[in-house]
């Protein structure tokens, strides 16, 4: 028996209080981790169209003789996906550069800046790197999007 001027929740309270915790987490858990995918899938399509316009930037210049003489397999791409941060010297200018990237952005999935690329000369489903150049990028990652596709064919 209670008495008046006890305080205090009893088992029976503190075990529905607990169980009604229990499933309010659990509901939420698998919502987070689908927040969290969908966020990193934004941002995964946000850097990839990023670096490819920074490709096609470059491809542009190099079209148009801004950047001078191009080697013989690059098709007027760039040689390796740092020459967009480092950049190039201009044709007919002394020494200014032009910069198609400020950095290599990070892989969301990775976490790295190491992003698999593929030239001109490769298979478009080829995950291997010919070297010639760098025509597309894709992440390295092995995760599957909620479609069953992977992410690296995005």
């Amino acid at each position: 028996m209670r008495r008046k001027n006890q305080r205090g929740l009893t088992l029976v309270e503190l075990i529905v209080a607990f169980s009604i915790m229990l499933i309010l987490t659990t509901m939420a858990v698998p919502l987070a981790r689908s927040r969290v995918r969908i966020d990193r899938e934004r941002e995964l399509r946000f850097v990839e169209r990023e670096i490819r316009s920074a490709i096609d930037k470059y491809k542009d210049y190099a079209d148009a003789g801004y950047l001078g003489q191009q080697k013989l397999d690059s098709d007027g791409y760039p040689d390796k996906l740092e020459t967009l941060v480092e950049g190039v010297k201009l044709q007919g200018q002394v020494d200014k550069k032009i910069r198609f990237l400020r950095r290599i952005p990070k892989d969301p999935f990775t976490n790295s800046t190491d992003w698999g690329m593929r030239s001109t000369k490769d298979d478009p489903t080829s995950n291997s790197w010919g070297g010639q150049n760098v025509f597309d990028v894709y992440t390295k990652t092995t995760e599957k999007a909620p479609d069953g596709t992977n992410y690296s064919d995005w």
